[in-house]
């Protein structure tokens, strides 16, 4: 049997609607199950509190607990009806009063994601809670766009469609995956995607810096070498007289970062042969005429 609604809002017999309602809505907030999740006194002590309300934020059934003609469960006594807990026992209908304009989706503000339900103020429906996880994906699935599963802390797995051109820190959004609601609609999935480090590719922002192995003959002569790229590999044209160091851009070839594609920055490393005796004399032959100052004085 409930208590006193009364003491359950902690408020004076003689108290107003809008002081009833005041109470509510400051417990409510408090003790609501969203708020103190998995807390089963406060459940408890939410049901009690929403009980109470039934009761006094209806003018017909306030005067009536006020007569003494209906308990704090809302049971006829004087008529020994023996209606169900919070029932009434004129059945759906009857008047509001004072109370008929409450609304409980104004009482909660929408604080919970779902509000309340009207009609009673003890039924509440609201949003399941959003849950939110980190996915580590390859810069090729960024740029190239997959479908990868992640699995969350209550064992479910889904499948993700990683968009293609998809940033580092970007969140996709899966609806009604999250947390299921309590008589209402689920929570929403959100999953940062992170960018894992690759061996070859190293991120700035939306470019990609790498360093791309170049034969010394290719360096002097200058030509077109194969260039691995997070899509494939292409055809990169070396000037002539390229020394190590050089950088070499290739547009549009990098990540995606804001919805901009970058660059690919490929900066030249020369590969001496091994073992090959006509660079060695070709070596000798320039250092004898002369050496040769790679820096200014």
């Amino acid at each position: 049997m409930a208590g006193d609604p009364y003491k359950e809002l902690g408020v004076a017999r003689g108290a107003s609607a809008a002081e009833i309602k005041s109470a509510y809505r400051k417990l409510a907030k408090q003790l609501h199950p969203d708020s103190n999740p998995g807390d089963k006194a406060a459940e408890e002590r939410f049901k009690r509190v929403t009980a109470a309300f039934d009761i006094l934020g209806d003018a017909e059934k306030k005067a009536k607990f006020d007569r003494g003609e209906i308990d704090a469960d809302g049971r006829e006594q004087f008529r020994g009806f023996s209606g169900r807990p919070g029932g009434s026992p004129f059945g759906q209908g009857g008047a509001r009063g004072a109370f008929e304009d409450v609304d409980l989706e104004e009482i909660f503000g929408g604080m919970f994601g779902g509000g309340a339900r009207a009609g009673g103020g003890r039924g509440f429906a609201s949003r399941g809670q959003d849950v939110r996880a980190t996915l580590e994906i390859s810069l090729e699935d960024s740029i190239s766009g997959a479908t990868r599963r992640i699995q969350f802390s209550d064992g479910r797995m889904l499948d993700v469609a990683i968009p293609k051109g998809a940033g580092d820190g970007q969140t996709i959004r899966l609806k009604g995956q999250g947390a299921p609601g309590r008589g209402g609609p689920a929570g929403d999935a959100l999953i940062e995607l992170k960018i894992a480090k690759h061996p070859l590719f190293t991120r700035d922002g939306a470019d990609l810096t790498m360093d791309q192995p170049v034969a010394l003959y290719d360096a002097v002569l200058g030509g077109k070498i194969p260039v691995r790229t997070p899509e494939g590999t292409v055809m990169m044209t070396i000037p002539k007289g390229s020394s190590s160091g050089k950088v070499l851009r290739l547009k549009g070839r990098g990540a995606f970062q804001d919805g901009r594609r970058g660059d690919l920055l490929a900066k030249l490393m020369i590969v001496l042969p091994e073992g090959d005796e006509r660079l060695t004399k070709l070596a000798e032959a320039a250092r004898d005429e002369g050496p040769i100052k790679p820096f200014r004085d």
